[in-house]
């Protein structure tokens, strides 16, 4: 698995890390895989909600954690929203058809899906949600993995910029 150098962004509540979803939403394509981490509560699902908005889906977008998977098919792709968090072992992960979503042409967006690497394809975009310092605040960490992410991956620096290079300051 290559791995391009992580890309850091500060989040001072849900408004920015909606921004942040919309500029990762605009570096979108057909297939695309994108791996959300974190502790609970962190914001996947908010992220998830503003990545599909930015999509163009209009339906209201809801964490899968007990259905599994969502598919919604309103916006620019087909976007499949899967929550892998009470996936118990990888032998469960063959259920979701995984291979398929992503030969299917939307995207795939996966929960918890940093804990079911071996059924991740060779290219995705890896965001670990974590906690800041006051109740809204969030870092997000991005990891471009394999070739196809890496090859975008100084649009989402450049396109981040504001809410990279604020790192050291106070929020």
């Amino acid at each position: 698995m290559d791995r391009q150098e992580d890309l850091i962004a500060h989040s001072r509540g849900p408004a920015e890390t909606a921004q942040i979803a919309i500029v990762v939403a605009a570096e979108l394509v057909a297939g695309d895989v994108v791996v959300l981490g974190g502790d609970l509560g962190a914001g996947k699902t908010t992220f998830t909600k503003s990545l599909g908005a930015a999509l163009g889906i209009d339906e209201h977008i809801t964490s899968p954690t007990f259905a599994l998977a969502q598919r919604y098919d309103d916006g620019r792709f087909v976007l499949h929203h899967l929550d892998v968090y009470r996936i118990a072992n990888i032998e469960e992960v063959a259920d979701l058809a995984l291979p398929e979503l992503y030969e299917s042409g939307g995207v795939v967006v996966i929960e918890w899906g940093d804990t079911i690497t071996p059924a991740l394809p060779s290219d995705y975009l890896l965001i670990r949600f974590g906690f800041g310092d006051d109740d809204d605040e969030r870092t997000l960490q991005m990891t471009a993995v394999g070739p196809a992410w890496q090859a975008r991956s100084d649009r989402l620096r450049e396109r981040l910029a504001d809410l990279i290079d604020r790192q050291d300051a106070p929020c």
